[in-house]
């Protein structure tokens, strides 16, 4: 061990290079897997609580508003243990840029003319609790609502670019007449139904889309590996420059490792005790460079939230949620990242190595 120490101090500024590459590798694509499984978490754990189906109303293939009459025909349906009518849409804030998600919620505590809005709200229209906040109608008048409450820090995730307000101003706000909603919200007695009662919605009101939960769930995990991947292909130039490194490593020793390893098969060592040292070696390298870049990985990503690429995995948007994710590193993961990053590169040390010492010391030191 301690011959091994004394050869990578030997070649330390090398080594020091090599080391600082490596772990700028494995700190890029411990970020990317963190950051997407750690998002990927969070969606799942907020969309469990969603609905089992929502049923949507289709018109020239376009999302449209419902009647309430659908609401009482699917009450019909065996199985079906609960139907929720919902209010919700979206709202361009020409002033700011900004556009909000408005909803209704079924236990709304405020009155007529109050709203509930999201921090993400807060900065972008520039305001805070207690003041007004103009919106524009459908019908172009203008309106002020008083903001009541700004909704917690720990619900940005999903509240950032969220307003909530009565049905009343709502419909008053759209102009939306008041047996018509945005769409419906079903749950199911049992779980293992749930594509039967899909099924009898679709036959029910055959210009209708229900959507499982399960289906919303597989979306996101589609666009976060979507996204992910483009940043894996932003990065691939610097993986490309490490594949090629490690390949140059496999192909060959520098003359001055060759002649290090000549004089010890000259002095007595055997050829698995150059193997040995020469993985030792490797792991040293690898082994540091992969911890130190997991280390600065999980920083980034859970402490730094992703500064790098963070618009890149959430999407465009004026409205940023602010949020801390909650640290979540499973040995998949830690696992997967080992064996791209550090197997190969040990074994690209090993095979040159071994090569080497099955040779002639004479003939090794003479090339």
């Amino acid at each position: 061990m301690d011959f091994t120490l004394s050869s990578l101090m030997r070649r330390r500024g090398k080594n020091a290079a090599l080391i600082v590459v490596y772990v700028l590798i494995v700190s890029l694509l411990g970020s990317v897997m963190f950051f997407t499984h750690a998002l990927r978490r969070e969606a799942t754990a907020v969309l469990s609580e969603s609905p089992e189906i929502v049923v949507q109303r289709m018109t020239a293939g376009r999302h449209d508003l419902m009647p309430a009459s659908y609401a009482d025909g699917i009450r019909k349906i065996k199985g079906v243990a609960e139907v929720t009518p919902r209010l919700w849409g979206y709202y361009y804030d020409q002033l700011f840029g900004s556009n909000y998600t408005i909803m209704v919620p079924s236990d709304f505590r405020y009155g007529a003319g109050e709203i509930a809005v999201g921090e993400g709200v807060t900065r972008a229209a520039v305001t805070a609790e207690g003041n007004l906040m103009p919106f524009f109608g459908s019908n172009g008048k203008m309106t002020p609502f008083k903001i009541r409450e700004v909704l917690p820090v720990e619900t940005e995730l999903i509240s950032s670019d969220l307003i909530l307000m009565s049905g009343q101003d709502f419909r008053a706000l759209f102009s939306l007449e008041k047996d018509l909603f945005t769409d419906i919200a079903v749950s199911v007695r049992n779980p293992q139904e749930v594509l039967t009662v899909a099924g009898k919605i679709r036959s029910l009101f055959p210009d209708t889309r229900p959507i499982l939960r399960d289906e919303i769930i597989r979306t996101y995990d589609a666009v976060f590996d979507w996204r992910s991947g483009i940043l894996l292909v932003i990065f691939s130039g610097a993986l490309l420059a490490f594949i090629i490194f490690s390949w140059d490593k496999a192909s060959g020793l520098s003359p001055e490792e060759r002649r290090e390893i000549g004089i010890l098969k000259a002095t007595g060592w055997e050829t698995s005790d150059i193997i040995q040292m020469k993985f030792w070696e490797g792991i040293m390298i690898s082994g540091t460079s992969f911890l130190v870049g997991l280390i600065l990985a999980y920083l980034h990503v859970f402490f730094a939230s992703a500064s790098l690429f963070e618009p890149v995995i959430k999407g465009w948007s004026v409205i940023y949620p602010k949020f801390r994710l909650i640290p979540f590193v499973s040995a998949y993961q830690v696992a997967t990242l080992f064996f791209v990053t550090v197997v190969p590169y040990t074994v690209a040390t090993i095979i040159p190595s071994w090569k080497a010492a099955v040779t002639d010391p004479d003939e090794v030191m003479r090339n």
